[in-house]
């Protein structure tokens, strides 16, 4: 298959695509193809839904975009590794921008978690799942993070699979060199992993220690400043990707 391409608009759709099939379009879908993009009857857009891959698709539609029909696969689909961020909720605008820099860096699955010093309480769950889809689009990314409603911390404890790795960032831990304590899991059992980025106010004593009693426990600190909480989240994914993710798969040659 083709390499990316970033030239050509790009849409997510829900329908199924297959060869020869057609995607009606919605209105917001519409306005931003013809107002927007200023795409007409006959120009080529790639589409893709999260399950079927990605394909070429001709705009068709008499005075303005009315469907898509779909032409041939572009991309087939791919998957993503077992990477859940869960993290206690921002205001709007940086959980925006969280949420679709942790889409870039690869996470699977995003889950809002309440803790006792959580500064925000209610999440807008189609607002995230907005910025997954924007994040996907602009970025050529065909598998979609699931979006999770807010659980409260212990809950999720409770209910988190025991085989996953628990990356907990804890700025109270004594880790000197997180890119080390890492690397030294290389080739670790688990099945999955969990990373866990809390409020800025800190965890309460009762969280910390409940989370310390977690099977598969890794206490990291990001180094010698604060950062905040949508900052942390690209420093940990990022980390977390080199050392045991898909950022370590074969390289490509030419």
């Amino acid at each position: 298959m083709p390499d990316t391409d970033f030239r050509s608009p790009r849409l997510h759709v829900d329908a199924s695509l297959t060869a020869g099939s057609q995607v009606p379009l919605d209105r917001n879908q519409a306005n931003y193809l013809g107002n927007v993009l200023r795409l007409g009857s006959g120009d080529r857009i790639l589409v893709f839904n999260g399950r079927d891959g990605e394909w070429q698709a001709a705009i068709s539609g008499r005075k303005r975009p009315e469907h898509l029909d779909v032409i041939t696969l572009n991309r087939a689909q791919d998957g993503l590794p077992d990477l859940h961020y869960v993290f206690a909720p921002l205001k709007h605008a940086r959980l925006d921008y969280m949420v679709q820099k942790a889409v870039e860096m690869g996470a699977s699955a995003l889950q809002p978690v309440l803790t006792r010093f959580t500064q925000v309480s209610r999440v807008n769950s189609e607002r995230m799942r907005a910025n997954v889809i924007e994040a996907a689009e602009q970025c050529g990314i065909l598998s979609l993070a699931a979006v999770n409603e807010p659980i409260a911390l212990d809950r999720w404890l409770a209910q988190r699979p025991p085989e996953h790795l628990l990356v907990f960032c804890d700025e109270a831990a004594e880790t000197a060199n997180p890119a080390a304590a890492l690397e030294a899991l290389r080739g670790h059992p688990a099945r999955g992993i969990d990373v866990l980025v809390g409020p800025e106010g800190g965890f309460a004593e009762d969280e910390r220690a409940s989370l310390l009693r977690q099977p598969g426990l890794l206490r990291l600190s990001l180094g010698p400043r604060i950062l905040r909480a949508d900052t942390a989240a690209v420093a940990v994914l990022a980390l977390v990707q080199t050392a045991l993710g898909d950022w370590t798969g074969p390289e490509k040659h030419a």
